[in-house]
């Protein structure tokens, strides 16, 4: 169950990547940043999150015992 949910959470992060609604619109984020960029950012901050996930719940347990 854990590996099909891991797969689900990374496909749909592949598709929000792709942030189409977000190429034409020229709104301002802080009245600063502008939204592609703020979006990317909140993204990167998502998938360091994920891959800590990942880490946690996917990370195989012998490969810890075959380090010297």
């Amino acid at each position: 169950m854990k590996k099909w949910l891991i797969a689900i959470l990374i496909a749909a992060m592949v598709v929000v990547h792709q942030d189409f609604w977000n190429w034409s619109d020229g709104s301002l984020v802080f009245d600063v940043l502008p939204i592609g960029l703020a979006y990317h950012a909140f993204y990167a901050i998502l998938c360091a999150l994920v891959m800590a996930l990942l880490v946690k719940i996917a990370w195989p347990d012998d490969l810890d015992a075959l380090a010297p």
